[in-house]
C-alpha cells in the first residue's frame, strides 16, 4: 500500500524529522520502498543496469531509473522518487555520480531516511545510506557497481550481493546483475518477505533511436516469488532475441542461420506455440513447405485458432504461398 498522510506524519515524528515549508521530506504519493538493489555499469560494453526486489507492490516504478548514455539511479527506503528524474538530469548536465548525489541530498531534509545509489556513463559510483534507514541497512561500492539494502533480515545481504556480482563476471550482464538479487534473497533478504522486482538495462551510449536504447525493461509487480519470475522473463527475452535474429537471417536469405536461431528459441520455451508458428510460416514463405507442415500440424491440433489465423495471413502479405499450398496447409489434421 501507499502510505496515508497520517502514517507519514507519525513516521517522520518518530524519526525526529520536521517538514520545512520549502523542502520535500516525504509525501503520501511516494512509496515506502524498503528493499535491496544494485546499480552497475558493464566495463565491456558500457551498458548500465539497475535491479531491485522488495516486499512492496510495483517496486520498479519507484526505485529504478535509467537513461542510455547518462546513468542509472536507485532511490529507496523512504523513497524520494524525484531523485530518479533529477539525478539523471544532473548527470546529463555533466555532473559526476557523486556530484549529482551531493546536490540531491543537499536540498533534501529527509536525507537521513534515504538510500540512494548512482552509476554514471563513465562508471563513477556514488552511494548514500542515511543514518535513520531502518536496520539492517548498508551498502558496498565496487568497481563500477554498488549494492545497497535496508530493512533486511540480517547484515549478510549486501555483502552477498557484492560477492555474487563480482564472482559472476562471465555471465551476460543482465544475468550477472540478477545473480546479485538472487544472492541477496538467499542470504535472508527483506525482513518482510518479497513481492515485486524489476530489471532495467540501458545502452552505454545513446543512439539516434532512443526507443531502442532500453535493452531490457522487465517488471514483476506482484508475485509470491518475484525473482524466479523475473529470471523466467529474462530467459523469455533471450528466447525472443533468438527469434528476432532468425527473422533477420531470413531477410538475408541465410536459412541455415535462421533455422538455428528459431530452434534455439523453441528449445528455451518448447511450450510456446507462437515461436513455433512463426518459424513455420517463415519456412512456408521460403518454399520449405514440408518442414512448415511438420511444425504446423501439432500447433493446429493443440489450438485451432492458429489455423484460423493462417487463413487471414495471405490477405496482408504475411503468408506468400500459392492457393494450392494454402489449401494443403489448412487441410492439416
Amino acid at each position: 500500500m501507499l502510505l496515508n498522510s497520517r502514517f507519514v506524519a507519525a513516521a517522520l515524528l518518530a524519526l525526529g524529522l520536521s517538514r520545512p515549508a520549502a523542502a520535500q521530506v516525504y509525501t503520501a504519493a511516494d512509496p515506502l520502498a524498503h528493499t535491496f538493489s544494485i546499480v552497475a555499469r558493464d566495463p565491456a560494453t558500457g551498458d548500465m543496469a539497475v535491479a531491485v526486489q522488495s516486499h512492496w507492490f510495483s517496486v520498479g516504478t519507484a526505485v529504478s531509473w535509467g537513461e542510455a548514455g547518462v546513468g542509472v539511479v536507485a532511490t529507496q527506503s523512504f523513497t524520494n522518487k524525484s531523485f530518479g528524474t533529477r539525478g539523471l538530469a544532473l548527470l546529463k548536465s555533466g555532473k559526476t555520480a557523486q556530484q549529482a548525489l551531493d546536490e540531491l541530498l543537499a536540498t533534501d531534509e529527509g536525507r537521513e531516511v534515504r538510500q540512494v545509489a548512482i552509476v554514471d556513463a563513465r562508471g563513477n559510483v556514488a552511494t548514500h545510506t542515511g543514518k535513520k534507514c531502518v536496520d539492517l541497512a548498508g551498502h558496498i561500492k565496487g568497481n563500477q557497481f554498488s549494492v545497497q539494502a535496508n530493512m533486511m533480515l540480517n547484515d549478510k545481504v549486501w555483502p552477498a550481493m557484492a560477492k555474487a556480482y563480482e564472482q559472476n563476471a562471465k555471465l551476460p550482464f543482465a544475468e550477472r546483475v540478477l545473480s546479485a538479487l538472487e544472492a541477496a534473497q538467499a542470504a535472508g533478504g527483506d525482513i518482510r518477505g518479497k513481492q515485486s522486482a524489476a530489471l532495467l538495462v540501458v545502452r552505454g551510449k545513446a543512439t539516434a533511436a532512443p526507443w531502442d536504447d532500453r535493452l531490457i525493461d522487465l517488471r514483476v509487480e506482484d508475485n509470491a516469488a518475484p525473482l524466479p519470475e523475473l529470471a523466467r522473463l529474462l530467459r523469455l527475452t533471450r528466447a525472443y532475441d533468438h527469434m528476432n535474429a532468425g527473422d533477420l537471417a531470413v531477410e538475408k536469405n541465410d536459412m541455415p542461420r535462421a533455422i538455428e536461431e528459431y530452434q534455439a528459441a523453441e528449445k528455451m520455451f518448447p511450450e510456446n506455440l507462437e515461436m513455433k508458428y512463426w518459424h513455420a510460416i517463415t519456412l512456408a514463405n521460403k518454399q520449405q513447405l514440408p518442414a512448415a507442415l511438420a511444425l504446423l500440424k501439432p500447433i493446429f491440433r493443440q489450438d485451432p485458432n492458429w489455423r484460423t489465423l493462417t487463413e487471414r495471413l495471405p490477405k496482408v502479405g504475411l503468408l506468400t504461398v500459392t492457393e494450392a499450398e494454402l489449401k494443403q496447409i489448412l487441410s492439416l489434421k
